[in-house]
Parts: C-alpha cells; sequence; structure tokens
C-alpha cells in the first residue's frame, strides 16, 4: 500500500551493451594503396574491415589523427582518419562508411 504523499513507479529497462566497435568486422587480405596518384601512393595490405573503417599494415609509419586516401579493390578511393598508428599498421576511420553492398563485395574479394 502506498502511504500519502508517495509516489510509486515502475520502469523496464535493456541494460547497455557496450563495446569498442560501431560495426561488424570482417578478417581480409586485400591488397590496397595509400595516396591518390602520382609519387605519393604506397602498397598496403588490408587486414581487417568494416563499413565505418579498416585494419592496415605497411612499410611506412602513418601519423595519428592525420587524413590518407586508401584506394581499395572493386569499390575505388576512400578518404579515412588514422585512428591508430603502431609499427607496421594502423587502424582507420572512413570519413563516408562503405555502403553495406560495398563492403560484401569486398569481404567476397
Amino acid at each position: 500500500m502506498i502511504s500519502p504523499g508517495k509516489r510509486s513507479f515502475a520502469a523496464e529497462f535493456e541494460p547497455a551493451v557496450l563495446g569498442r566497435r560501431r560495426s561488424p568486422r570482417a578478417p581480409v587480405s586485400l591488397d590496397a594503396r595509400v595516396g591518390r596518384g602520382g609519387l605519393d601512393r604506397a602498397l598496403c595490405k588490408v587486414t581487417d574491415l568494416s563499413l565505418g573503417g579498416a585494419r592496415i599494415e605497411m612499410f611506412s609509419e602513418l601519423r595519428k589523427d592525420s587524413m590518407i586516401w586508401l584506394t581499395l579493390p572493386v569499390v575505388g578511393h576512400w578518404a579515412a582518419r588514422v585512428v591508430w598508428s603502431s609499427d607496421f599498421e594502423a587502424g582507420l576511420e572512413f570519413q563516408i562508411p562503405l555502403a553495406e553492398d560495398e563492403f560484401d563485395r569486398l569481404v567476397a574479394a
């Protein structure tokens, strides 16, 4: 029984699932390039891919927070920000996420 002046309420809630990933990732092995034409192009290997970014391996170190062009097979040039860089690996965040059909084509390649 509720005493006068006191209110009662009930609420349903769903706990938040906190994770670092915004979208699923797929392991891949794609030959790609950093740069967009001319002498600034460097070969790299995409080893992990999501709609919003990628992990790459390359012989040149990239600076965190720098903007690059990543040339991917099948879909072409994608502007990306270097989120982290360590030795010969870097994590990239695409400025425009891949569409699901582009992601599917790259994973199938």
